[in-house]
């Protein structure tokens, strides 16, 4: 039987050992395309094409008849690669002739095996044409090729051809969602950030061709995001005499109406509950509710919820809540599912409050919002409103469109960015790259995976839910991402008694959406899962819900008519996550965002009927395919709040400087530190227990900052600003021969790589499935023997834009993560925990 959970986690007092890091080199065989027949026919026709581009660039822009004062002359050429060879998308571009890169997007052929072809639009300026056509004449060339002559093959043998770009090659969204050209739109409008008149220009061809553009807007270091609404016809002349565009996205569509049925529940359950509730100390961690607003006149919610924390992003919407949504979130973030609390007679003590922003409007028919700049403005207002509270935001809102399918939006990349310490600056009305110091505000955000279209509701739930991509915003890399699974599968109210749960219990949710389809390098999504509910299905395969005996329950928001509302979905399950997160925050106030966000997925197993999935998976690629519909699993809160004597867990936090200046190249970056933790560890106790079974779980969780333009997301244009890993020591190694393994620097001269000590394979994901996104998360099981002898841990970097852009690099300020190393000795009595205690000089504190 496992010992109680009743012990506090130990934080591990000291810094890391750090010392200059530099990679082992490795051998990577590239893969080039075949060169086409004749390189010089195919130089030649290319120069024929960039030619035609720059005449046809020039009448376009005199049929236009419009001019917009400032705007830098140029065209934009779109560059086409031979199918299935990628572009060299860094050799089109050139920041000192100003050539930039400004969208890559992809199509595949009409074949029974469809390969990819990759398009990319380049902006020229005026005169800069010269640049390619030397490049397409030295191609070209067909005497023999001198030592140390360029003739730019890598660059040019993948092209099949190129053309001056529409509007068309500007769009980075599905292709299918590109409008009719007479259809008007809200636009999402990515604009090259130049010298500082972007948008005025904008705004100037907006008033010359009588288009509306949105008063909100998004601001990263290189791109301002905004919305204008238009047809394809209108919008395509701002291409020849603006400039200024680097993409254009079709603009989101939320979902603003909801579902508020429950049963009519007796106003004296409400009453007794009151009676045994504790509120909680002013100065308690929060959960933000971002949302429809709340409604605090509930007697459940108001002695959590203070008037002044009620707001909305736009003051004339008022901060009630118009339509149920934001009240059933907040009941379950500060309670949880309430049949069981109601049912309960303990005394409640709360130790986090409740805050609303209201970021939807009452009326479901306003234009679209640009919500990257809604979210951000949102938590603006309640850390203004309440600077010193900490708190965790919570957001089950999410885009009702599928295109994105795990690529990065402007709504995600705000929420990486606001994470990341980035702020909200109100004289511009949007998110602005602040330079806030090594002191900048991280947040942690808890965002819904999204749901299932009622719709679309199948009894093979599982294939449709594999299927079903995460919803925008839950793609980012730097939130903690819920998806939805059910323990619910008993039904007892005989009105549905001809009916079946769709789930087994344990299952994913029907409601939950996956990031099964996501692609291999994005993160794995759901991060974690929490319950959902189930629906049910009959004999004819017809689903329904809801199921009162399937749905949770939570506070409806006019409690005048009804106390109660039922609820479901993964809506529901973020309320959940992000109360154990703020009551993560209560328990622990020294821990980061980043901390808390990896004790919630630390805190996370798979229930036996996900295990059995997992079983059966026929390698690590499958079993990494199943992690992406469940995540980590389902949280406990009382794993993520306390250790027992048989199950120790640590928590680090620290800085790390990633990426340094090359000695003799100051404008160019290498790789920085290295950290090796040598953790307080039970070593004699482990010795002692010899080959008894036990199981080691490390964690490391960071926020990155976000590149979030779609240009190919390679080296200076690749999304995340830098990467982490961990490494743990292995059982037979010495310490020496661990730094040697990890560090190329370690080495003495003409000293080879150790060849032992690596052990991917042990681990129950390995290195390819985990090194994911900025969560990472694997298990080792083993001897107790062996795992005594690995008490230390390596954290060290990989690459990221900061690494490519010096001028935009922040390495100097560190990068903060978290490290969770849990070690747990299960079906064995013994104490792990106490040996460690005192060596940090914690207090050997029990719990009651």
């Amino acid at each position: 039987m496992a010992a109680p959970r009743n012990r506090k986690h130990i934080l591990v007092p000291g810094h890391p050992s750090t010392e200059a890091y530099k990679p082992h080199p490795r051998r990577i065989e590239a893969t080039r395309p075949a060169p086409p027949a004749s390189r010089t026919r195919h130089g030649k026709a290319l120069a024929r094409a960039l030619k035609t581009a720059v005449a046809e660039a020039d009448q376009r822009r005199r049929d236009a008849g419009t001019a917009v004062h400032g705007a830098e002359p140029g065209l934009y050429v779109q560059f086409e690669s031979q199918p299935g060879a990628p572009l060299q998308l860094s050799a089109l571009e050139d920041a000192r002739q100003g050539i930039e890169l400004v969208a890559v997007s992809h199509t595949k052929t009409d074949e029974p095996e469809p390969r990819r072809i990759e398009r990319a639009t380049v902006f020229v300026p005026d005169g800069k044409v010269k640049h390619f056509l030397q490049r397409f004449e030295s191609y070209a060339k067909t005497a023999p090729k001198k030592k140390g002559e360029r003739r730019h093959e890598d660059m040019l043998d993948p092209v099949a051809t190129l053309r001056l770009a529409t509007l068309r090659g500007l769009w980075t969204d599905a292709v299918e969602a590109y409008p009719d050209e007479h259809e008007v739109i809200w636009w999402e409008v990515w604009l090259r950030r130049q010298d500082g008149d972007e948008l005025a220009r904008l705004l100037e061809f907006a008033g010359l061709k009588r288009l509306d553009v949105t008063p909100r807007r998004l601001q990263f270091d290189d791109r301002i995001v905004t919305l204008l609404r238009a047809s394809p016809s209108q919008l395509a002349a701002s291409v020849d005499v603006l400039n200024d565009l680097a993409e254009v996205r079709k603009a989101k569509e939320t979902a603003t109406v909801f579902v508020d049925m429950g049963p009519d529940e007796q106003g004296d359950w409400v009453k007794e509950l009151v009676a045994r509730t504790t509120p909680p100390p002013s100065d308690a961690p929060a959960v933000c509710v971002l949302d429809t607003g709340v409604n605090r006149g509930h007697p459940l919610i108001e002695p959590a919820l203070d008037a002044a924390d009620c707001q909305a992003c736009d003051p004339s919407w008022a901060t009630h809540d118009h339509d149920g949504h934001g009240t059933e979130m907040a009941g379950l973030a500060l309670y949880g599912d309430l049949t069981p609390v109601l049912a309960g007679s303990a005394p409640l003590p709360l130790r986090h409050r409740l805050e609303s922003v209201k970021i939807l409007p009452p009326n479901g028919q306003n234009p679209p919002e640009l919500y990257g700049a809604v979210t951000a403005e949102a938590a603006s207002r309640a850390e203004i409103q309440a600077p010193l509270r900490s708190r965790c935001f919570s957001m089950a809102i999410a885009a009702t469109d599928e295109r994105d399918r795990g690529q990065p939006t402007s709504w995600s990349a705000a929420v990486d960015a606001l994470a990341a310490g980035r702020a909200f600056d109100a004289s511009t009305r949007g998110l602005v790259y602040l330079d806030g110091g090594d002191e900048a505000a991280r947040r942690l955000f808890v965002l819904c995976a999204g749901n299932v279209d009622a719709n679309a509701l199948q009894p093979t739930h599982l294939d449709r839910s594999d299927t079903d991509p995460i919803h925008d915003p839950g793609q980012a890399w730097n939130a903690l991402t819920v998806g939805a699974f059910t323990e619910m599968a008993v039904i007892a109210d005989p009105r549905w008694s001809s009916w079946q749960p769709v789930a087994r219990p344990g299952d994913l949710s029907p409601w939950s959406t996956t990031g099964v389809t996501f692609a291999e390098a994005w993160p794995i999504k759901p991060d974690v899962v929490f319950e959902g509910g189930n629906v049910v299905t009959n004999a004819k395969g017809e689903v329904d819900f809801p199921c009162p005996d399937l749905s949770l329950l939570s506070t409806h928001y006019r409690p005048s008519e009804r106390s109660f509302v039922l609820s479901w979905a993964t809506s529901a399950a973020t309320a959940q996550a992000a109360r154990m997160a703020a009551m993560i925050a209560a328990e622990y106030p020294t821990l980061w965002p980043e901390a808390v966000r990896a004790l919630v997925v630390h805190a996370a197993e798979w229930t036996p009927a996900m295990q059995a999935h997992l079983r059966g998976a026929s390698g690590k690629r499958e079993r990494a395919r199943l992690v992406r519909r469940y995540g980590f699993g389902v949280p406990r809160l009382e794993r993520a709040l306390r250790s027992a004597s048989d199950a120790l867990t640590l928590i680090a936090q620290a800085r790390i400087c990633p990426f340094v200046p090359k000695p003799s190249k100051p404008n160019e970056r290498q790789m920085g530190d290295i950290h090796f933790f040598e953790l307080p560890w039970p070593r004699e106790v482990l010795q002692g227990l010899g080959e008894t079974a036990v199981r080691l779980r490390v964690t490391l969780s960071y926020f990155i900052e976000p590149n979030p333009g779609r240009r190919g997301w390679k080296r200076r244009h690749r999304y995340a600003s830098h990467g982490l890993r961990f490494e743990v020591k292995g059982p037979t190694e010495s310490m020496d021969e661990f730094r040697k393994r990890l560090n190329h620097k370690a080495l003495e001269e003409d000293e080879e790589k150790p060849t032992t000590g690596g052990d991917s394979s042990e681990w129950y994901l390995g290195e390819q499935a985990r090194n994911r996104g900025s969560i990472h998360s694997d298990v080792l099981s083993g001897f107790a023997a062996d795992l005594a002898e690995r008490g230390v841990v390596a954290v060290y970097p990989v690459s990221g834009w900061w690494k490519d852009q010096p001028r935009r690099d922040r390495s100097h300020l560190g990068a903060r993560y978290a490290l969770v190393v849990s070690i747990e000795t299960p079906g064995v009595e013994t104490d792990i925990w106490t040996p460690v205690a005192q060596q940090v000089g914690a207090l050997v504190e029990i719990a009651g």
